[in-house]
C-alpha cells in the first residue's frame, strides 16, 4: 500500500502545480495589462524616430570620382 499512495502523492503533486500554472496563464493572458483611462503617460510599444538627413552627404553619388 505504501507503494500505491505514493504513486497518488506524486500525480496530486504534478496536477496541483499544473493547475497553477493554468491559472497564471490565463491571469497573464487576459489581465489589465493596458494602462487605464487615468494615467498619464501611454504605453507605447515602439517609439519611431526619422533620421536626420541633411542634403548632399554620405551618399553614392557624393562620393563617386
Amino acid at each position: 500500500m505504501g507503494v500505491h499512495a505514493g504513486a497518488v502523492r506524486e500525480l496530486l503533486v504534478v496536477l496541483v502545480v499544473a493547475g497553477t500554472g493554468l491559472l497564471l496563464a490565463l491571469l497573464a493572458a487576459f489581465g489589465p495589462w493596458h494602462p487605464g483611462a487615468a494615467d498619464r503617460h501611454p504605453a507605447v510599444v515602439v517609439e519611431l524616430h526619422s533620421p536626420v538627413r541633411s542634403v548632399g552627404t554620405g551618399g553614392v553619388a557624393d562620393n563617386a570620382g
